[in-house]
């Protein structure tokens, strides 16, 4: 058949096969129009095939997607710029690029990190970096200490037993983060910081309230982990970061307004480098959470006898709360006792011990720290050896006569009442254990035909579904996936897009055989 090809105003015709797939086909198009691709570290240029509104995909045959003879197809140069690196997140299973220029291998590891945290939502302190070969990269050294090269794809590790915790905040999902919480009361606390944050930042409204009603204020840094507590000051600087300074940063409205509804003060509150939620909004493009500060902050706060601006009353309640915590530190000696190590305490310092943070699961943290052993397996725990090698299979009692059981049951009696425990048990587990049902014939299971349809309508064959849940897919999703495929054709009819999908849905059975 023959196409007609459109590159850069030029309309050229090309005689290919029906089956022709459209990798082939573009292998065609750049030697008939000369085309020069650019391929380098920093920059890739690829060719892009477009019909009916959508992309074709290197692997499709031209008649999967209904190209006829006398189909216009559209040719593109696109241009896709290379991420300097990439970062495989533990927590999501997900492998994330790093934009920029190269300029960024030069920079601090400290900078990355806030970028990463920045770019997956993650507080700094619940995360470390690793390279391919397994070194750990510090916040005080540079990327070029570590011969980080282009391309090179780094490892988020976050703290034993903190995964599944993560995964909950990052969903919103409640129970799941009331689920996973330590034991350690410290350690319960900064998780408390932790999911605020997290919540703040991915828009969770309900578990963003249920930790404000936990006691958790949004103006309260995060911090460092109970783990580090001595090493603080040496802490990256976002650890001082709180989560309203995280939902002004991604642009999150709602979040901002239960803030500010459950403590006007977090409105003044200020990250480590000195910017209001105000002025993060406004620095970050977020237009609607910028006016909506703007609003509270030129608002006026009446009192019983007096009116005052909202500045000059932020300013008064923080004068009263240092007051407060200057008072209780006078009179206790110590401040928020309970968030410092203590003797006995867990302690870690970079590069003097191993750092407990290799993305294990929370059951394998619980086991190592209660000392459970993994069980045996099954196969070891029904092995019996006191009983012979040699057994009969169990028959059915009706196929034995009375005088053979009154036999068996003289020579059992005969033997001690131990050693009929043991073999009554035994033979009990092994008929339950060998006994099998008869296989079920489904050809003979009748199936219901509707009057009327033709054969094809109802005819479903059985290799094809087993096939399908061998491939981890059921019928209906493979359904479901070609009728996504087919609907990127915009510019098709819906009927000829039921067709397509058809016949992508064609192929696929086919290629389960």
């Amino acid at each position: 058949m023959r196409v007609f090809v459109c590159y850069e105003g030029f309309t050229e015709p090309l005689d290919v096969p029906p089956y022709q797939t459209v990798m082939a086909l573009k292998q065609m198009v750049k030697s008939n129009f000369l085309v020069q691709l650019s391929d380098n570290q920093q920059v890739r240029q690829y060719l892009e095939l477009s019909y009916g509104g959508a992309a074709l995909h290197d692997s499709w045959a031209l008649s999967d997607v209904a190209i006829t003879s006398g189909s216009v197809i559209q040719c593109f140069i696109k241009t896709e710029q290379r991420p300097v690196m990439c970062v495989f997140n533990t927590v999501t299973g997900e492998t994330s690029p790093i934009e920029g220029t190269e300029s960024l291998l030069h920079t601090s590891v400290d900078k990355l990190t806030t970028l990463i945290s920045v770019q997956c939502g993650i507080p700094v302190s619940t995360f470390r970096l690793r390279t391919p070969a397994n070194v750990q990269l510090y916040d005080c050294n540079w990327l070029q200490d570590y011969a980080i090269k282009m391309g090179t794809i780094l490892r988020l590790d976050t703290w034993d037993g903190w995964v599944e915790f993560l995964q909950g905040c990052l969903q919103g999902h409640r129970l799941t983060v009331q689920g996973h919480l330590s034991e350690e009361k410290p350690v319960m606390r900064f998780q408390l910081r932790v999911a605020l944050y997290i919540a703040a930042w991915s828009g969770h409204l309900d578990l963003a309230g249920w930790l404000l009603e936990r006691g958790v204020h949004a103006e309260e840094p995060v911090g460092v982990h109970p783990y580090r507590q001595w090493c603080q000051q040496t802490a990256h600087q976002d650890t001082r970061k709180c989560p309203i300074h995280a939902a002004a940063e991604s642009g999150q409205l709602l979040i901002l307004k239960l803030f500010v509804n459950n403590n006007i003060r977090s409105l003044a509150c200020r990250d480590p480098e000195g910017r209001d939620p105000l002025k993060i909004a406004i620095q970050c493009g977020h237009r609607e959470c910028a006016c909506y500060i703007t609003s509270k902050l030129c608002s006026v706060v009446s009192l019983p006898n007096v009116s005052l601006p909202m500045h000059i009353y932020l300013q008064i309640k923080r004068w009263v709360s240092s007051g407060k915590e200057r008072a209780a530190s006078n009179r206790c000696h110590y401040n928020g006792a309970a968030f410092k190590a203590r003797l006995g305490k867990t302690l870690l310092i970079d590069g003097f011990n191993q750092p407990k943070m290799s993305s294990k699961s929370w059951k394998a943290e619980i086991k190592s720290r209660r000392g459970i052993k993994a069980l045996p397996p099954i196969s070891n725990l029904l092995s019996i050896s006191h009983l012979p090698s040699k057994r009969a299979k169990p028959l059915i009692p009706s196929q034995h006569s009375a005088k053979e059981m009154q036999e068996k049951q003289a020579n059992i009696e005969g033997r001690g009442d131990g050693v009929f425990d043991q073999k009554k048990e035994g033979n009990d587990s092994l008929g339950k254990s060998n006994f099998k049902l008869p296989p079920v014939n489904r050809e003979n299971v009748p199936r219901l035909v509707f009057v009327g349809a033709s054969p094809k309508s109802f005819h479903i064959p059985d290799a094809s579904l087993e096939s399908s849940h061998q491939c981890g897919q059921t019928l209906r999703e493979n359904a479901v996936y070609c009728l996504t495929i087919a609907s990127t054709f915009t510019e098709k009819p819906w009927m000829k897009q039921l067709d397509i999908a058809r016949t992508l849905v064609r192929k696929h059975v086919h290629t389960m055989f």
